[in-house]
């Protein structure tokens, strides 16, 4: 009696033990992506969660095409909230416990910087998606195999756009250039200056801004007189609303041009609908640029309705897709085998974004270059691409960098 009640208690608990054996053993052999970025703490957290939703329907429909190596893929996020000491801790935890085979992220260009050492030294592919800072990808380019790679909109690469149209937009060669004073927009003073500098020209005026100011009419009020009538400005969406309101004060309004930064929405919360149509910026698509682009759009409002920065979920998404065909080509996992993967290239990639033939190479790891980029701006509340006979004019000759 007793050994009957014994094996009839031991059988049921084998049965589960041995089915969780088994889910263990399944997850394990998932082929785990880790997704690092802001998604709540500053004011590009937009980006971060947009381009956390290309990232996770990427991963759908590799699962739906057959996984990877036989293996599914699973998606391993995390918010570093925009805050470096957080985006190390998160690096260290998706490597070291999560084994993730490669990381997606970050938004902030600040903490990719604090952490590049870790992939670097772990041998961990890095896709960037998001974060625009031109060392991102450079640090360890003289190293045998560098791991960072980009798929997103150079800082370098946006202000050779803005300029190309700058220059052929100004009726009188007078451009100024206002930014905040943070590092981000000093050194975006430093590249429009040099590139400015390629077509021949030097700005009339160069003013600067705190990121939390909200009265920018007496730097305006320079800019004005010094007879611009074209203007640059390098700041985040809060604050160049802020200026933007600040122009409507003093009823100045040059063509105004900036960076993808201005699709978020304190751009347009903060200046209101009208005001938000005055500026122009550089991105690499929108949600109407092509039929690719319009179906992924639809897919992430689905689960993000308010999303104004569909650009973050189409680079996120394509990057997925090209560590991926990596993956494939190399036939493992190993970091330093996919990392020469995606050196190699492959068979042609239709992204999002564009069609990728061969994105990296041993000497270059940015994806995107200023020949993908084009212009948008805010209409009736959302970023829609924007033309003009001056969009139609630019060569490549005029891109200079």
């Amino acid at each position: 009696m007793l050994k009957h009640w014994f094996h009839s208690l031991v059988r049921p608990l084998a049965a589960t033990t041995l089915a969780v054996a088994g889910m263990a053993a399944a997850y394990a052999q998932d082929i785990r992506l880790g997704f690092n970025a802001d998604q709540s703490g500053t004011g590009v957290a937009e980006l971060g969660v947009a381009a956390r939703h290309g990232f996770d329907l990427a991963i759908e429909d590799i699962n739906k095409a057959g996984g990877l190596l036989g293996r599914k893929v699973a998606g391993v996020v995390r918010d570093d909230t925009g805050q470096p000491p957080k985006s190390i801790q998160n690096m260290t935890e998706l490597i070291d416990s999560e084994k993730v085979v490669a990381v997606f992220g970050p938004t902030n260009s600040g903490n990719a910087l604090a952490w590049l050492h870790i992939p670097q030294q772990k041998k961990i592919p890095v896709i960037v998606p998001v974060a625009t800072a031109t060392d991102i990808t450079k640090r360890y380019g003289g190293e045998a195999q560098n791991y960072i790679f980009r798929i997103s909109m150079v800082d370098r690469e946006q202000v050779a756009l803005l300029l190309a149209y700058a220059v052929k937009a100004t009726k009188n060669k007078k451009i100024a250039f206002i930014a905040d004073t943070t590092g981000f927009g000093q050194q975006g003073v430093k590249d429009l200056t040099e590139v400015l500098a390629l077509h021949g020209q030097q700005p009339v005026a160069v003013e600067k801004f705190g990121p939390k100011d909200t009265d920018m009419t007496s730097q305006l009020a320079k800019i004005r007189e010094s007879g611009a009538d074209t203007l640059v400005i390098y700041g985040l969406a809060d604050a160049n609303a802020q200026l933007l309101r600040s122009m409507e004060k003093i009823n100045y309004f040059p063509v105004t041009l900036g960076t993808w930064g201005n699709m978020s929405t304190p751009l347009l919360n903060i200046a209101g609908r009208k005001l938000s149509e005055q500026i122009i910026f550089a991105t690499s698509t929108a949600e109407d640029s092509n039929p690719r682009a319009v179906a992924l759009a639809a897919r992430v409002r689905e689960r993000y309705p308010q999303m104004p920065t569909f650009v973050a979920a189409a680079q996120a998404y394509d990057s997925v897709m090209l560590l991926a065909r990596a993956i494939r080509q190399a036939g493992t996992t190993d970091g330093e085998k996919v990392a020469a993967a995606l050196e190699a290239g492959g068979a042609d990639l239709q992204g999002v974004v564009k069609l990728y033939k061969k994105p990296f190479t041993k000497a270059s790891h940015e994806g995107l270059s200023v020949e993908d980029f084009h212009l948008a701006r805010w209409k009736d509340g959302k970023v829609s691409a924007h033309e003009d006979a001056i969009t139609k004019s630019i060569a490549p000759a005029d891109l200079k960098k």
